[in-house]
């Protein structure tokens, strides 16, 4: 019998590319998500692509009634991949009461809901933005946590202090933090991929935009920054790539008891590359010229991040290694198809 998984913001970009994967290495999933930041679209990718369709409840996870209501619906949950949150730096500048709600909230009910159902693993979505502005390049685990640099990266933080806290008190529980860099591409048939509600907050999805007309040019925000050609670092991991460790971290969790209550891995490539980097090599991937237009910093952005990822490489036998243009190639061709562009 397949073993049921929960995952909380499945129909989102990363969630549906995760639940592809949970589905194709016979997983059973239920999926969670109120579509604040995706569609229904998605569902049907899922399906079509892997021929099952996935169980989905349609509710927010800040009201733990419903969440009580679905866990009695769906007996037997083994896991749970929680990837629901608000994720955008800037936004949560702008907007922090909304996202230290959304993303802590939803996280305590979760948790609850575990000690309640019994339910054993947590794969906890988090990201490199726990590291603040690092003094030493790459990151690894044990780089130190800064002052987190916008709302969105402290909710992280504070999310990893609660689970530590949490797991420390309820026994039987286990987790494992995956802090991932900067998620790319879409899926190799096109059939989920990116698709942001509204102006696009991550660089590719505003590239892609961009060069199908949407939008009059990419704006880069920040051409001062102190790296070789001023514009920001970061660690681009290919979207499929990411899927495949959240499914290593499932099993991990599953099959060996004797690993520590709560794990942390980062999942990137290793390798920083800067705005105009990606610009450059979506350019020669596509054949697309990319107009774009400098404009200052946004509040909350640093100048560079990429990973160590030697821990999750040894311990999770997890590699990314899809080559960039074949990830760029694969954004592009979602955008076509969800465009109608020939």
């Amino acid at each position: 019998m397949a073993e049921k998984i929960l995952v909380t913001g499945g129909t989102g970009y990363i969630g549906s590319h995760t639940t592809v994967e949970l589905i194709e290495k016979n997983f059973e999933t239920v999926i969670i998500d109120n579509l604040c930041n995706s569609s229904t679209e998605a569902l049907k990718g899922i399906t079509e692509i892997t021929g099952t369709e996935p169980a989905f409840e349609n509710f927010d996870l800040c009201d733990y009634e419903k969440l009580l209501d679905c866990l009695r619906k769906h007996k037997n949950i083994k896991a749970i991949i929680h990837f629901a949150a608000l994720k955008a730096v800037g936004e949560s500048v702008e907007k922090p009461l909304e996202y230290y709600k959304n993303n802590l909230v939803s996280l305590l009910n979760l948790l609850m809901a575990m000690r309640e159902f019994h339910i054993p693993a947590l794969v906890f979505s988090s990201s490199c933005t726990v590291y603040g502005e690092p003094d030493k390049l790459p990151v690894t685990e044990e780089s130190p946590i800064k002052s987190a640099s916008s709302p969105y990266g402290n909710t992280k933080q504070i999310s990893e202090e609660i689970i530590h806290d949490t797991i420390s008190a309820v026994p039987g529980i286990r987790a494992i933090c995956l802090r991932y860099f900067n998620p790319i591409g879409a899926h190799k048939s096109s059939l989920i991929g990116e698709l942001p509600l509204g102006t696009p907050m991550n660089l590719i999805p505003y590239i892609t935009q961009t060069v199908a007309g949407i939008r009059e040019e990419l704006r880069i925000f920040g051409n001062d920054y102190d790296t070789p050609d001023g514009t920001g670092i970061r660690d681009y991991i290919d979207v499929g790539d990411l899927a495949r460790a959240h499914v290593k971290a499932i099993s991990r969790l599953l099959e060996d008891r004797n690993k520590k209550p709560v794990e942390i891995f980062n999942l990137g490539t290793g390798k920083g590359l800067s705005v105009l980097d990606i610009v450059k090599t979506f350019e020669k991937a596509t054949g697309m010229q990319v107009r774009y237009k400098f404009y200052p910093r946004r509040p909350g952005d640093i100048s560079r991040v990429y990973a160590d990822t030697s821990l999750a490489n040894k311990e999770l036998q997890w590699k990314a290694d899809t080559p960039l243009e074949e990830t760029l190639l694969s954004a592009w061709k979602w955008e076509k198809r969800i465009r109608n562009l020939s």
